[in-house]
């Protein structure tokens, strides 16, 4: 099925086992989980990311998405199986030295403008460009991607993506990988809808072959 998609697909703020099986069913690429961040509905435990990875199929990566860490949580996640840490916030350049694993920086439109900070940094793999308050399932406007200089590094779309708007994502901004959290949650904003997910994968399937 990936195959036939034009892009990559990133699911984020899972919280449940069972929804390890909609990601494998559906060939998901990135699974995101929400750590140490309580403000977030999705937050879950390092325990219990641990207990959905180990559902997965062992071709989906694992990313840790974090806020501002510091060097307990750091360690925490040092010590995991996660395969990214996705950051969000603000990084320390120690903090950032200290983690094991390659890092996807994530921005905002409130703070895409400190992007050439990490452009030369090798542990940094690729970009989340998000809204101004990530998780809100709101889209930005994408015209201010146009100005962001490509390099090697993992451009990755995220901000209220759903299956009525990711085929025109996709065409306007060409990302690497598209990141979706509250477009794929059953309308009562609890949980992982198999069925979005199954039409959101459906929408970039059709995508590929027009």
């Amino acid at each position: 099925m990936k195959d036939n998609r034009a892009v990559l697909v990133k699911v984020c703020g899972l919280t449940d086992t069972v929804e390890a099986d909609y990601l494998n069913k559906n060939k998901v690429d990135f699974a995101g989980f929400v750590l140490f961040f309580p403000k977030s509905k999705r937050n879950i435990s390092i325990e219990k990311a641990e207990q959905i990875m180990a559902e997965l199929d062992e071709n989906i990566k694992k990313v840790a998405v974090i806020v501002s860490p510091d060097e307990s949580e750091i360690q925490q996640i040092n010590g995991s199986g996660f395969d990214y840490v996705q950051i969000h916030g603000e990084i320390k350049d120690r903090l950032l030295e200290q983690i094991s694993k390659p890092v996807f920086k994530a921005f905002n439109i409130k703070d895409i403008k400190n992007i050439h900070k990490y452009q030369n940094n090798a542990k940094i793999v690729g970009y989340v460009f998000d809204a101004a308050v990530p998780g809100s399932g709101k889209v930005f406007d994408w015209s201010i991607l146009n100005d962001i200089k490509r390099d090697a590094k993992t451009f990755i779309l995220a901000g209220g993506l759903n299956d009525s708007n990711v085929r025109e994502a996709v065409k306007l901004v060409n990302p690497d990988v598209v990141d979706v959290s509250s477009g794929v949650e059953y309308d009562s904003g609890s949980g992982k809808d198999p069925e979005k997910i199954k039409q959101f994968i459906r929408q970039l399937e059709i995508n590929n072959k027009i």
